[in-house]
């Protein structure tokens, strides 16, 4: 299984951010991350968890580099019996809070991969977005985490923002490859409701060559392309674990857990979250919403679809898809060769 902890707190609210975080409510840090410990307890017993069955852990948010590593502490005493030895522990960082401290003090704790939010080297870029750090912050924060000894560094980009174009894009990617890094992940800007960008939402382009540009960049320099927004020649165990539909722990104000056929759905409130934690809605999953899960995500990554999971009828138009180059197939597993066609294909095969 898997472990996804939610980080809400963030130095700066960027204009597409549609995540649970909040940029306001320091001072409740510490108590936030007792009721984490308490939900996380409950989880473990909810998840049946044995010692070693947890395959990666994930810290994500908001900004986990905003809370200082001796919080994290009781976490880590909390789940290290139930980690396996060699298990992959991520957090996310921004540059700017990322300090040389902060992260020696996670990789202490056993954080062996460090994805940071950079998002552009370009400065004009990086203010329209409202990230709070600059192109020397961010390449200064991913040398000193190499320099540290984690083992596995990743970086963020966007593009589809109004303005890019294949040169600042290239620029980009023709930096990030200058870093010590085994990963990239490049996101297409999305506007979503509640957001700033959600007032303007002009400032995405419409531009679907940039995808394929920004997709090609990155491979040409030796990366694979394993996930529609994910590339590497280290590819994350704990994305490929959310794209198998392995059951994962959500832990924190408007985490997402996964448990066979339930999702699970804390409070999104800090304050709400830090007075119960235990308050959790729960979510039955059907047969055909957790095959639809299943052939989404397995379309959209290399992992493929089962086709045990598929009715006869799915099976002869995922053949026909076959036939049409459309779709590649073993004797186990249909895969799809072209991720940024994955939603066209899973409806066609739906039907």
């Amino acid at each position: 299984m898997l472990a996804y902890i939610h980080i809400p707190y963030c130095d700066s609210k960027c204009h597409y951010c549609s995540f649970n975080s909040y940029v306001d409510k320091f001072d409740t840090r510490a108590a936030y991350m007792e009721s984490l410990a308490l939900q996380l307890a409950h989880e473990l017993e909810r998840f049946e968890a044995t010692p070693g069955s947890i395959e990666t852990l994930f810290i994500g948010g908001g900004t986990p580099s905003t809370v200082d590593p001796v919080l994290y502490e009781p976490i880590f005493e909390l789940l290290s019996p139930y980690l396996q030895k060699n298990a992959e522990i991520t957090t996310e960082a921004n540059p700017n809070s990322a300090s040389k401290s902060w992260l020696s003090g996670m990789r202490e704790l056993g954080v062996n991969r460090v994805s940071f939010g950079v998002q552009s080297f370009d400065a004009a870029k990086l203010k329209a977005l409202n990230r709070a750090h600059s192109p020397a912050q961010a390449i200064e924060a991913v040398q000193t985490a190499h320099a540290l000894g984690f083992a596995h560094l990743s970086v963020d980009l966007i593009y589809n923002y109004q303005g890019d174009s294949e040169s600042l894009l290239a620029a980009d990617i023709a930096q990030a490859f200058a870093l010590p890094v085994d990963h990239i992940s490049a996101y297409e800007l999305t506007i979503e409701a509640g957001t700033q960008f959600a007032k303007r939402p002009t400032v995405r382009q419409e531009n679907d060559d940039l995808a394929f540009f920004v997709a090609e960049q990155i491979r040409q320099r030796g990366f694979a392309h394993y996930e529609i927004s994910n590339f590497g020649n280290y590819q994350s165990r704990h994305n490929k674990g959310y794209w198998e539909l392995k059951d994962y722990i959500g832990a924190g104000a408007g985490a997402v857990g996964f448990f066979q056929d339930r999702r699970f759905y804390p409070q999104e409130g800090i304050e709400a979250y830090i007075a119960d934690p235990l308050t959790i809605r729960e979510e039955l999953l059907d047969e055909d919403a957790l095959r639809t899960e299943r052939l989404f995500l397995g379309l959209r990554s290399n992992v493929g679809v089962p086709k045990t999971i598929l009715t006869d009828e799915m099976c002869q138009r995922a053949a026909l898809l076959c036939s049409e180059q459309k779709l590649k197939e073993d004797t186990d597993r249909y895969y799809n060769p072209n991720f940024f066609l994955s939603d066209e294909l899973a409806l066609y095969i739906l039907g």
